[in-house]
């Protein structure tokens, strides 16, 4: 099991991520920003080229297209699926700055049945 928020659980997502199929212009640098976390703010960046994750890593991107930005609690939720990303955002749990059209750009990716199941995955082998 991973511990949620650490390298080792970042690096879990970007290893099942591989079994995604190659979505042309599905490509971004997002910045995730996790607030209240139990060791304090976490912030980590995702690096995606045409549906491909590249990099998933601790620590800020300057070159971020975007930032979404979550309490600790809702982004459990997020993973777990209690909570949807969209109605996060609607509702003003997720605040996202930045390019929103990059972000809109992976809905498709996102909102597949294959990123839904390396989600449904990930929040299986995750440590909270």
């Amino acid at each position: 099991m991973a511990k949620y928020l650490s390298q080792e659980w970042l690096d879990l997502q970007r290893e099942l991520a591989q079994d995604f199929p190659e979505r042309p212009g599905a490509t971004a640098r997002m910045q995730y920003v996790v607030t209240g976390a139990p060791e304090g703010d976490v912030r980590y960046f995702t690096v995606i080229d045409n549906g491909k994750m590249l990099e998933n890593t601790l620590g800020t991107d300057d070159q971020a297209e975007f930032t979404l930005t979550t309490t600790y609690d809702d982004s459990v939720k997020i993973l777990k699926g209690d909570l949807d990303a969209n109605a996060a955002f609607m509702q003003g749990r997720m605040k996202v700055t930045g390019n929103m059209g990059k972000l809109m750009s992976l809905m498709p990716l996102t909102q597949s049945p294959d990123y839904k199941a390396i989600q449904t995955k990930v929040a299986e082998q995750t440590e909270y």
